[in-house]
């Protein structure tokens, strides 16, 4: 779960680092969004991994 903690503090990093005027360029508009998606989806996984079990 930290690892995408780290890739979504990553990912809104990459947004704010956007010279464009209001976000508009390629870091705002493509690749911090496509970051922070890859993040939740980390999240998702791992809320709802269950480890198997040992005998």
């Amino acid at each position: 779960m930290l690892v995408g903690i780290g890739v979504l503090i990553v990912g809104f990093t990459i947004m704010s680092l956007d010279t464009e005027m209001h976000g508009f360029g390629f870091l705002g508009l493509t690749l911090g969004p496509i970051t922070v998606m890859i993040g939740f989806l980390i999240q998702f996984v791992a809320i709802l991994y269950k480890p198997k079990k040992r005998k």
